[in-house]
């Protein structure tokens, strides 16, 4: 009895519609791409930079979705463009005038984020507006699931050839580019990285929600895991349980399915903000109370 309760619940909506195989594919694929590299931003202190940059491809998608209709090729190539384009100005900003990364990346992000919506308004519906903004994991179709699974094979092996160099610039960027590191250059690769997993997010979670997966279950890891090995494995796991329970949850309660994947990511922060192993309130205090005694 409980098998059978467990297994409509788990297991039958994945084997009875093929819909959820490619929502559930589509979503641990994101989970595999996207986890390490919103760890990676946390550990340079770059968390509202995923947020600016998950809304500087808006105004590219917008033209693309201008140019050919809801179509994933021309959303996807505009999107890209237009995060590449406001990361390189951003850059130029920074090198050249006095003000700060983030405070760049934030002014280009909201002159982004408003020239998206405005295109998407001027030039489609309220229904169009609200498919690019937020997405549906629901209704992924084949091209952007082998989108979706093309950018985090891509992710995997960039992070494979260059995780050393990335992590020794997050630690001690003077040591790297005293080494002849080329920090400039793999700092510029990563932001590539960024937004490309940003582009297959917003495929699956809307332009909005992209990076919720991304930095939710990054942050989340620091509270359980002390090594970067560690928090690296935590984060994948927080964000694929993240996809697949928010999946599950979006088909029995009828909810939307991209703000139930982040909504119980959400949770699991907060959960771990209480209970996290290495830095979670209930632990520190426990460890407090027994260093008094």
């Amino acid at each position: 009895m409980i098998l059978a309760t467990l297994y409509e619940t788990l297991v039958a909506p994945f084997a009875e519609f093929a819909f959820m195989r490619r929502a559930l594919v589509a979503s641990v694929a994101l989970a595999l791409g996207s986890a390490p590299i919103g760890l990676l931003l946390v550990m340079r202190r770059m968390s509202l930079m995923g947020d600016a940059m998950s809304h500087a491809v808006l105004p590219g998608a917008a033209i693309g979705f201008m140019l050919a209709g809801l179509s994933l090729p021309a959303m996807s190539v505009g999107g890209f463009v237009a995060g590449v384009l406001v990361a390189a100005l951003a850059g130029i900003a920074t090198r050249y005038t006095s003000v700060r990364e983030d405070a760049s990346f934030a002014a280009f992000y909201l002159m982004s984020l408003a020239a998206g919506v405005l295109l998407v308004s001027v030039s489609g519906s309220n229904v169009d507006l609200m498919h690019i903004l937020f997405g549906s994991v629901l209704a992924v179709d084949d091209a952007a699931l082998l989108l979706v699974a093309s950018v985090a094979t891509v992710t995997l092996l960039t992070l494979a050839v260059i995780w050393r160099a990335l992590l020794i610039e997050c630690l001690d960027p003077v040591f790297l580019f005293s080494m002849r590191g080329h920090g400039p250059w793999w700092h510029q690769l990563f932001l590539l990285l960024v937004v490309l997993n940003l582009v297959a997010g917003f495929q699956a979670l809307g332009t909005l929600m992209a990076v919720g997966l991304m930095m939710l279950p990054a942050i989340s890891a620091r509270l359980w895991a002390r090594s970067v090995g560690g928090m690296l494995v935590a984060a994948v796991l927080i964000a694929t349980a993240s996809g697949v329970g928010g999946l599950l949850l979006s088909y029995h309660v009828e909810l939307p399915s991209g703000p139930a994947i982040i909504l119980l990511a959400g949770v699991i922060y907060l959960l771990s903000l209480l209970v996290g192993k290495q830095g979670g309130a209930l632990p520190r205090y426990l460890r407090g109370r027994h260093l008094a005694e």
